[in-house]
């Protein structure tokens, strides 16, 4: 059995295309010669009503005393190997999936790789179609399975869509106005929101590597259909700390290394608001009226798309009552349910195949009972796994009926409490410097690594530019299930500023270390020997988001701070399940970079993407804890 491993010391490739290499190497294969045996695969060319024609491989059951449903995937990604002769070597969803037998559609995009027409970057859906030329891939998807159920043999006359991330987008758009033969859709980590809480944007803040390392290679231009991709960039370093200090204002990325060359990045730039670009890529308010099954799937612990799982539960939840919506979150990086084992990610253990069990048991009965007519059970409107005592829990509700909110708020010393602050005046302070930006892992790496999401926050503990506020060792376990709301009275000495809250798990000081123990590599090349963190004291990142704070008022229309006069920013961070178990202390810190992960902040007034030089400068942050200016983060507390 594969699986993507990689000792934490090595520096990763730019995630997009190290993450493609985990998908061609999941923890379930079926292998060639069994797809080959057990599928036959025709390659088509389907036309949309606007006569544009995307490339379609569909792989359909050998075995032809049934008929059986459609499993269908759209994707950018390419639907390859291209060629009747060349098969996949893992088909659908899962091995369990691809065992019990449906019929698998792959299809590329409009605009991408094999297929016709001009591509659009989460291309905008229209609620109002006048005639054929006005296409959304809710047209092209409703287009695709008119197609597929009258002409593929066998089939039973019933669809259902899944996909991960971009491809989950095209399963939530697909949705929409749905063709009556799509019974039942999984939009898996898809993007709702490019700008308030997706990929390369949260808060307002860009997340700089993220969404570099995805648009150096997938932003290039494609003239014509081809098979082949771009190549990957060449940071000529595995250090991406040095690589976007050294490389400096925004603007510097494109003028030294994409060279015009890349159209994308060049609307990210030049769109710093959540103006009508932005907005016109904003799914959520089109999410209404679905009639399929929907199952969405997400990780609390996806770096890439975690908002956009719970976004478009919720929406979907809210503008389409009486239809079947079901929310399923594990302990998952990005894709993670699909790819892995998901027992551990970093150096957090889950203490079961969390990924294994929802393939087999939840996915997999999800589709056999909604394409297949079969008698399995209903989904859980809410099959969601709590981290820190790690178990799986089905719910009627999400987030849980009976959560209290309360407010941990920050007191002297470093203190954090449930008891509001009694001080009539009362901050602290640090100096937050852009030419020394607070890193966010302690690791050298190139991109924004997976484990980010859970990994040890002493490093950043240990900094003069961190507040750091905990709680005394917890008598009884704290489970918190649901979002999260950073309340912060601040100042700065500047004209703008990023604020960054995280919520931490602090370990005993005896916690025990992974057991067995990780043995070192058998490889003779030392920066390849697997080391471990002792878990002692560990401060284990739970959930962490930051906040561009000229946008407090407004995403659409920034405003500076005044210097050193108070204001208030407040924000929602994405929800969390998770127990901080008795003997753990509840922690908080505060700060004003995240580098690289976040872009840097000038502290000064202005439109980032066109900054200069001169435009960073050092800044004074204050945040306010007293009885009339109270900073906390107010959480969802399960009795």
């Amino acid at each position: 059995m594969k699986r993507c491993v990689r000792p934490r010391c090595v520096p990763r490739l730019a995630l997009a295309m190290a993450w493609a290499l985990c998908a061609a190497a999941p923890a379930w294969a079926q292998g060639e010669s069994w797809v080959r045996e057990t599928y036959t695969k025709y390659e088509h060319h389907i036309a949309m009503r606007d006569g544009v024609k995307l490339f379609t491989s569909v792989y359909v059951p050998k075995d032809g005393s049934r008929t059986y449903p459609i499993l269908l995937t759209r994707t950018p990604y390419s639907c390859r190997p291209y060629g009747t002769g060349n098969v996949r070597e893992t088909l659908g969803p899962s091995e369990t999936a691809a065992r019990d037998l449906f019929i698998f559609v792959y299809q590329d995009v409009r605009g991408r790789w094999m297929s016709e027409g001009e591509f659009v970057n989460v291309r905008p859906h229209r609620p109002v179609k006048s005639g054929p030329a006005d296409v959304d891939e809710s047209t092209d998807t409703w287009d695709t399975i008119d197609w597929l159920v009258k002409h593929l043999p066998r089939n039973n006359g019933k669809v259902g869509m899944w996909g991960i991330s971009y491809p989950g987008f095209y399963v939530s758009a697909g949705m929409i106005d749905a063709h009556p033969a799509l019974k039942a859709a999984s939009p898996q980590a898809p993007i709702a929101d490019w700008f308030v809480g997706d990929d390369f944007h949260h808060n307002g803040a860009l997340f700089l590597p993220h969404a570099f390392n995805f648009y150096s290679r997938f932003g290039q231009p494609r003239p014509k259909p081809t098979t082949k991709g771009p190549d990957r960039f060449d940071y000529g370093t595995a250090d991406g700390y040095r690589f976007y200090l050294d490389a400096g204002p925004l603007s510097n990325l494109d003028a030294k290394y994409l060279k015009g060359q890349v159209a994308f990045w060049k609307d990210v730039m030049q769109h710093e608001t959540y103006d009508d670009f932005w907005k016109a890529r904003n799914l959520r308010p089109h999410l209404k009226g679905i009639k399929p099954a929907v199952m969405t799937v997400g990780g609390w612990f996806d770096a890439e798309d975690l908002f956009g799982a719970l976004e478009t539960y919720k929406w979907t939840e809210k503008q389409s009552p009486g239809g079947t919506n079901t929310l399923v979150m594990g302990p998952w990086y990005h894709g993670g349910w699909s790819r892995a084992e998901g027992d551990l990610l970093g150096d957090v253990r889950f203490d079961a195949s969390t990924s294994r069990y929802y393939r087999d048991s939840i996915e997999l009965p999800f589709f056999r009972r909604y394409l297949k007519g079969t008698a399995d059970a209903a989904p859980a409107e809410a099959h969601v796994f709590e981290t820190g005592r790690n178990q799986w829990h089905a719910l009627p509700a999400w987030p849980p009926t009976g959560v209290d909110p309360r407010t941990l708020f920050f007191h002297a010393g470093g203190r954090l409490s449930f008891e509001a602050p009694g001080e009539a005046e009362a901050s602290d302070s640090y100096e937050s410097d852009p030419r020394r930006p607070v890193p966010f892992i302690e690791d050298v790496e190139i991109g924004m690594t997976r484990e980010y999401m859970v990994a040890d926050q002493r490093f950043a503990s240990r900094r003069p530019d961190v507040l750091v506020y905990q709680t005394e060792p917890l008598e009884e376990d704290l489970t918190l299930a649901g979002p999260l709301v950073a309340s912060l009275f601040v100042s700065t000495s500047g004209t703008d500023s990023d604020w960054v809250v995280k919520l931490i798990d602090v370990y005993p000081d005896d916690a025990p270390d992974p057991s067995p123990t990780p043995l070192p590599s058998p490889t003779p090349e030392p920066s390849l020997n697997p080391r471990y963190t002792r878990m002692g004291g560990y401060q284990q990142l739970v959930r962490g988001e930051p906040f561009r704070g000229k946008f407090r008022n407004s995403f659409e229309r920034p405003e500076p701070f005044t210097p050193n006069a108070p204001a208030k920013v407040e924000f929602t961070l994405p929800d969390v399940f998770h127990t901080f178990r008795r003997g753990h202390r509840v922690m908080v810190q505060v700060q004003s970079s995240w580098f690289p992960l976040v872009d840097l902040n000038p502290q000064t007034f202005t439109n980032i993407r066109e900054a200069k030089p001169e435009d960073f400068k050092p800044a004074t942050q204050r945040v306010y804890r007293s009885r009339s200016q109270p900073s906390g983060l107010t959480v969802q507390v399960l009795p």
